[in-house]
């Protein structure tokens, strides 16, 4: 009992100290301690690929989270449709070229989370306009559609197949980054945060996490020498 009590003295004692910090040191420790997580995952896991799937399979677990949500609550208050519609495009995007190039795991993860997304957007759309807030979801989406297949046709990656199926998987990768732009903005428009959806940004943070990881291990650590 006595060992428990110090360990959560000790824990709360750390997160204080983070709480007193200022927002540039707090910036500087987040990164610390993504870079710490790369470099343990890269040690620990063998098969990388396993963070894609893990990705995926948390964000589809985030949407069912919305699903439950809309369907119990009633509401769509402190939802981003344009988050939503953002996250439909590049997972359609995705689909489409994992169809042409893999169809495997990640193609039927991929297209149920499609379907759950499409599900929530036609729900925000048409059986909950009423409680949509139109005006604190304001970020318009041409913001980064546009730069990212800017991005997309200039940054791309090599491979065996055709040019214009590098410029699609890159510009989903980037759409994907920038798809929770909207969201946070929402978010931050309201000054208040939702459980559920909490529990959404949340799991979309870890999905989005677990993704950079699989792609920053694959492209850099992976990489014959």
């Amino acid at each position: 009992m006595g060992s428990k009590r110090d360990s959560n003295s000790a824990v709360k004692k750390v997160f204080e100290w983070i709480r007193k910090q200022s927002k540039k040191m707090k910036i500087l420790l987040a990164v610390m301690a993504m870079l710490f997580s790369l470099v343990a995952l890269k040690l620990t896991a063998k098969y990388h690929n396993h963070f894609f799937v893990a990705s995926e399979s948390i964000h589809a677990a985030g949407i069912l989270v919305l699903i439950y949500k809309l369907t119990t609550k009633k509401t769509c208050s402190g939802l981003s449709l344009k988050s939503q519609e953002l996250t439909a495009i590049y997972l359609a995007v995705r689909v489409v070229c994992s169809f042409n190039l893999e169809g495997d795991i990640h193609t039927l993860l991929d297209f149920a989370t499609f379907l759950f997304t499409a599900w929530v957007i036609f729900m925000i759309r048409f059986k909950l306009k009423s409680t949509y807030i139109k005006e604190l979801d304001n970020f318009p989406i041409y913001y980064m559609v546009v730069p990212c297949a800017i991005l997309a046709m200039l940054i791309n990656p090599r491979t065996a197949h055709i040019y214009f199926s590098h410029v699609l998987w890159a510009f989903c990768v980037y759409l994907e980054a920038v798809s929770v732009m909207p969201q946070l903005r929402l978010m931050q428009n309201a000054k208040m945060i939702e459980p559920f959806t909490a529990h959404y940004v949340f799991a979309l943070g870890m999905a989005r996490f677990l993704a950079c990881a699989h792609w920053i291990i694959q492209v850099h650590f992976l990489l014959p020498t």
